[in-house]
C-alpha cells in the first residue's frame, strides 16, 4: 500500500498515514481527487452498514430527509433535489414504497404526475435516520477538534463549489455548441 506523504499531497498534517487502497502511479497527478474517491467509497460503505440495521439502503435516507422536511414531492422534483437520474429515483421510490415508507398519490394540480409522500411508518424511522447520521458524523470526525471540523467542512464546501461551477460551465459550453 502507498504511504500518505506530504510529497504526494496526502497526510497534510504531516502524520504518515497509510492509504486504505493502493494508490496507482497514474493517480499521482490527482492525490486529492483520489483521496476523495477513497473517502466517498468508505463513507458509503459505513452508512450502508448503519442503514441496513433500520431497513434502508444508502441514498434512500436522503430521499426520506427531503420528504420529511418538504412534504410530498413529485418524483421529478426529487431527481432535481438529489441531483439524481430518473431511473435511479424510480428504483429508489419503488423500494421505499415496497418497504411501506412512502406512498404515491395523484397530484391535485397535475393529472399526469403523482406525489411521493412519507407514510406514518417512515415518520417513526426519522429519529433512527437522524441517529445514523450522527453516528456517521462522530465516526468521520472522531479525532478532529472543533476548529478542525469547521476547517474540514469549509474546505469540502469549497471543493463542492468548484466542481459544481465546473459542471455548470461545462453545461453552458455544451449548450453553445
Amino acid at each position: 500500500m502507498a504511504q500518505s506523504t506530504p510529497e504526494t499531497g496526502k497526510g497534510l498534517t504531516g502524520a504518515a498515514q497509510e492509504a486504505t487502497v493502493p494508490v496507482p502511479a497514474a493517480a499521482g497527478g490527482g492525490p486529492i481527487s483520489h483521496t476523495i474517491f477513497r473517502l466517498a467509497r468508505l463513507h458509503r460503505m459505513h452508512v450502508g452498514h448503519l442503514l441496513r440495521r433500520i431497513g434502508l439502503y444508502p441514498g434512500q435516507e436522503l430521499v426520506m430527509m427531503y420528504l420529511w422536511e418538504l412534504g410530498p414531492q413529485r418524483q421529478a422534483d426529487l431527481v432535481r433535489l438529489l441531483d439524481s437520474d430518473a431511473a435511479t429515483m424510480t428504483r429508489t421510490v419503488q423500494r421505499l414504497e415496497q418497504a411501506g415508507f412512502v406512498r404515491r398519490r395523484p397530484s391535485p394540480t397535475d393529472k399526469r404526475a403523482s406525489l411521493i409522500e412519507p407514510t406514518a411508518a417512515s415518520h417513526a424511522l426519522r429519529r433512527e435516520v437522524e441517529q445514523v447520521w450522527s453516528q456517521l458524523e462522530d465516526l468521520v470526525t472522531a479525532d478532529l477538534s472543533p476548529d478542525e471540523r469547521t476547517t474540514a467542512l469549509l474546505t469540502l464546501e469549497r471543493l463542492e463549489h468548484n466542481l459544481a461551477q465546473a459542471t455548470a460551465d461545462r453545461a453552458g459550453a455544451d449548450t453553445e455548441r
